[in-house]
């Protein structure tokens, strides 16, 4: 599965044992350069409340098969401000 930064994932225990109640998590990035065991990755991103806000920066350590993606981030999710 390929992450993009804004997508919005459902993690559940079925993605590890340490989440016990769900989590609406953002990505900021799928991690890449770190090392893993054979299915599993580190994803560095926002815990969300029930309002969509972002409320702890994180990152997750989570097996890839239990992931499920409750929202994908429509084109590019990087806020670009004019030069001055």
């Amino acid at each position: 599965m390929t992450l993009n930064g804004g997508d919005v994932l459902l993690v559940t225990r079925a993605a590890s044992v340490q989440f016990t109640k769900p989590v609406r998590f953002r990505v900021i990035r799928d991690v890449t350069d770190a090392a893993t065991f054979d299915g599993w990755r580190w994803i560095d991103g926002y815990e969300l409340d029930a309002k969509g806000e972002a409320v702890r920066r994180r990152r997750i350590f989570v097996r890839s098969s239990g992931l499920r993606v409750a929202h994908r981030a429509v084109g590019d999710s990087r806020v670009w401000l004019p030069a001055r």
